[in-house]
C-alpha cells in the first residue's frame, strides 16, 4: 500500500511538473511570437496599421497552434487571469495557481528575450512605450472580458474542442478594435515589459493594464452567468 501511495505521488508530480513546463514553453512562444512580429512589421513598413496587422496575424496563428498541441498536457492557459478563473469555477485547483502564474511570466520575459536578440536588440531592455488613458485601460477591460466570455461560454457548452479557434479569433479581432490592441494577459503583459519595440510596453504602464486585466476577467465571467443557461446546450 505505501509503494502504490508512493507511485501514485510520483506521478502527480510528474504531471505537475509536465504542465507547468507547458504553460513555460506555450508563454514562452507566444510573447516570442508577439515581439518578433511587431519587430518585423515596423521593419517591413513604416505604416502603423500594416505593423499591427501583421502582429495580429502571427500571434492569431501561433496562438491557435499552442492550443492544440499543448492544450492536452496542462489546459494551455498561458494566461493567469484564465487559470485564476478556471479556480473560481472549481475546474483547477487553487494549490496550482502560484506555480502557474511563476511559470507563465518567466516564460513570458524569456520569450520576450529570445524576441529582441533574433533582431540584434539586447536580451532585456526596458520598454519606453507608455500606454495610459482611461480608453486605453477600458480597451483592456473589454478585450480580457471578452476573451474570458469565450472561454467559460465554450466549455459551458459542452464545446471545448472549438477553443483552440475560437480564443485566437476573439484576440485576432480585439488586436484590432480595441485601444489597447488586446494584451488581455497579465503574464504576456510582464514579459513586453522587457522589450523595447513595437510590442513593449513601459513598467510604469504595466500595473493599471494588469489590473483592467483582472476587472475584464471579472467581468467575463458575469457575461458567462448571464448568457449560459442550461436549455443552451441542448
Amino acid at each position: 500500500m505505501a509503494k502504490s501511495a508512493h507511485v501514485t505521488s510520483a506521478v502527480t508530480t510528474a504531471v505537475r511538473l509536465r504542465s507547468l513546463a507547458s504553460e513555460f514553453i506555450g508563454t514562452l512562444v507566444l510573447v516570442m511570437v508577439v515581439v518578433g512580429s511587431g519587430i518585423m512589421g515596423t521593419r517591413v513598413s513604416q505604416d502603423t496599421g500594416i505593423a499591427l496587422g501583421l502582429n495580429a496575424a502571427s500571434t492569431i496563428f501561433a496562438l491557435g497552434l499552442l492550443i492544440w498541441i499543448l492544450g492536452p498536457i496542462s489546459g494551455a492557459h498561458f494566461n493567469p487571469v484564465v487559470y485564476a478563473v478556471m479556480v473560481w469555477r472549481r475546474e483547477l485547483p487553487l494549490r496550482d495557481l502560484g506555480p502557474y502564474v511563476v511559470s507563465q511570466c518567466a516564460g513570458a520575459i524569456l520569450g520576450a528575450s529570445v524576441g529582441n536578440v533574433m533582431y540584434g536588440a539586447k536580451a532585456f531592455e526596458t520598454a519606453a512605450t507608455h500606454r495610459n488613458g482611461a480608453g486605453l485601460l477600458i480597451g483592456e477591460v473589454v478585450a480580457t472580458a471578452g476573451l474570458l466570455w469565450v472561454i467559460c461560454s465554450f466549455i459551458d457548452r459542452g464545446a471545448g474542442r472549438w477553443i483552440p479557434m475560437a480564443v485566437p479569433a476573439w484576440i485576432g479581432s480585439a488586436y484590432l478594435f480595441t485601444s489597447s490592441t488586446s494584451f488581455a494577459n497579465p503574464a504576456v503583459t510582464v514579459g513586453r515589459m522587457f522589450s523595447d519595440s513595437f510590442a513593449g510596453i513601459a513598467p510604469s504602464s504595466a500595473p493599471a493594464f494588469v489590473i483592467a486585466q483582472c476587472i475584464g476577467a471579472g467581468v467575463g465571467l458575469l457575461l458567462t452567468r448571464l448568457t449560459f443557461t442550461k436549455e443552451s446546450t441542448t
